[in-house]
C-alpha cells in the first residue's frame, strides 16, 4: 500500500512537458509558527499574484510543538538511541498533497518549513542541519523529483543566549547552513516577527511566536523567497 501510495504522488506531482504548463505547488508544514501562519492572507495572495489563482496549489500541513523526526524517517540522535523517528506528521502531509494535487500536474514544487524550536529545546542542534538535508531529499525522492526548491524560516531571536532551548542558535546557524548550501535553497529572517500583539491583543516582545502583523509579513517574505528560488531555477 505504501510502495502504491508512492507511485500515486509521484504520478500526480512529476513535471510533464505536455500537462504541467504554469503550475506551482507550494507544501507549508512545520510546527507553531507554521501552524500560526495563514497562508490566504499574505502567502498566496502573494504567489497567485505572480502566477494566477489557477496556476497555484498551496498546501499546509503543520503541528505545534513537534520535533523534525515526526517528518523525517532517518532522523537519529547524535547521542543513543532513544527517542524514535516515526514520519507520521510527514505522512500526513502527504496526503493532503495527494489529494491537493489530484488530477494535476507541475511546473515547480517549493517546500516551505518553519520548525526548529522543539529540537532546539531538546539539544538535538547537532543533527539538524543532517535531519533537514534528510527531510528535502525524502521529500524528492518521494515526488519523483529532482528539482524541488525550499524555504526555511529561521529561528527568530527568541533565546539567542540559549537559555531555555539549549540549543536555539545552533538550529539558527543548521537552518541557513543548509539553505545556503543548495542553489534551490532559502531562508527567512524572523527576528523582526514576534513584537507586537498577538490575535488575543497581547503585547509580545522577543516571544516563541508572533504577532498578528508578523505572521502576515512572514507568509509575504516565504512567498516572496519562493517565487525569486523559480524565477532562478527554471528554465
Amino acid at each position: 500500500m505504501k510502495h502504491l501510495f508512492t507511485i500515486i504522488l509521484v504520478t500526480l506531482v512529476s513535471a510533464t512537458a505536455v500537462d504541467s504548463a504554469d503550475k506551482h505547488l507550494f507544501i507549508l508544514s512545520g510546527q507553531s509558527n507554521m501552524g500560526g501562519l495563514k497562508p490566504e492572507i499574505s502567502f498566496t495572495p502573494t504567489v497567485e499574484a505572480a502566477y494566477g489563482k489557477e496556476n497555484v496549489t498551496v498546501v499546509k500541513s503543520a503541528q505545534s510543538g513537534q520535533p523534525i523526526r515526526r517528518w523525517y524517517k532517518k532522523w537519529k540522535p547524535a547521542k543513543g538511541d532513544e527517542p524514535k523517528a516515526t514520519g507520521d506528521l510527514y505522512d500526513r502531509m502527504m496526503k493532503l498533497v495527494a489529494k491537493a494535487t489530484n488530477g494535476k500536474k507541475y511546473k515547480t514544487v517549493t517546500f516551505l518549513w518553519m520548525q526548529g524550536e522543539r529540537d532546539a529545546k531538546e539539544k538535538h542542534g547537532e543533527v539538524y542541519a543532517a535531519s533537514m538535508k534528510g527531510l528535502i531529499d525524502q521529500l524528492s525522492k518521494d515526488l519523483g523529483r529532482d528539482d524541488v526548491n525550499f524555504v526555511i524560516g529561521r529561528l527568530s531571536d527568541f533565546d539567542m543566549n540559549d537559555k531555555r532551548y539549549p540549543h536555539w542558535t545552533m538550529v539558527r546557524k543548521a537552518q541557513v547552513a543548509v539553505a545556503e548550501a543548495n542553489p534551490r535553497g532559502e531562508w527567512v529572517d524572523t527576528d523582526d516577527l514576534n513584537d507586537g500583539k498577538n490575535k488575543k491583543g497581547k503585547d509580545l516582545k522577543n516571544d516563541l511566536h508572533y504577532s498578528v502583523e508578523g505572521y502576515k509579513t512572514f507568509g509575504k517574505r516565504l512567498a516572496d523567497k519562493a517565487i525569486g528560488l523559480i524565477k532562478k531555477n527554471t528554465k
